[in-house]
């Protein structure tokens, strides 16, 4: 039996269907109070052997900002590249808002990793799955709030991380752009610009074995 009321239930689930990675940002600030709960909600995170290996940095010097946009411009172009045909098609896209929105994020996996051996020893990926569901949780949480996030992953991790000075065996994996949007998208955008479209649940789900 749920301890939840079913307009409370009917709720989540409009949040998940409502939530969409957001590119285009209005300048307007963030609430501090409302980042800090956007946090706290990544935070609560499930992770594997509570390991909690996400590490959250807010960039808030314009400079650094830039230059964190010129490597994801860097990235754009050569992914570009390796996208051969559908080169201009993409590059029509708008990728990310990093100079737009209010609040800027770069969410990275922590150094010694390795001591965490809890339900990593065969599938060590399981911290970078860790963090993703902490960064979902911020993504519900964000539109709940009312506010736009989106993911950005094209950028070069090493470079990146060297601009942050990280330490050695740390990871950053998101770039997340926060903030107030005019409004949300009424489907996904690269389902909208026809770059790919939701596939079948149907499709995806098979007994006993893969189909």
């Amino acid at each position: 039996m749920s301890d939840f009321n079913p307009e409370e239930i009917d709720a989540l689930y409009r949040i998940m269907a409502a939530r969409r990675d957001m590119r285009h940002f209005l300048p307007d600030p963030v609430d501090p109070a409302i980042l800090n709960k956007l946090l706290q909600a990544a935070h609560m995170g499930p992770s594997v052997g509570f390991m909690q290996p996400w590490r959250f940095i807010r960039i808030t010097d314009k400079p650094l900002r830039q230059s964190i946009h010129k490597l994801v411009e860097e990235e754009r172009i050569e992914t570009a590249k390796v996208l051969k045909e559908r080169k201009d098609e993409f590059m029509r896209l708008k990728v990310e808002g990093i100079n737009e929105c209010g609040e800027l994020l770069v969410v990275a996996l922590t150094d010694h990793r390795e001591k965490h051996i809890f339900g990593r020893r065969t599938l060590p990926e399981m911290d970078l799955a860790s963090v993703a569901c902490a960064i979902q949780n911020m993504w519900l949480a964000s539109r709940a709030e009312g506010l736009g996030l989106g993911w950005v992953s094209l950028f070069s991790p090493e470079k990146l991380a060297s601009l942050l000075k990280m330490p050695k065996g740390s990871k950053p994996i998101a770039i997340l752009c926060i903030g107030h949007v005019e409004a949300f998208y009424e489907k996904p955008m690269l389902e909208k610009e026809k770059w790919a479209s939701r596939l079948n649940l149907d499709e995806l789900v098979s007994e006993n074995s893969w189909r």
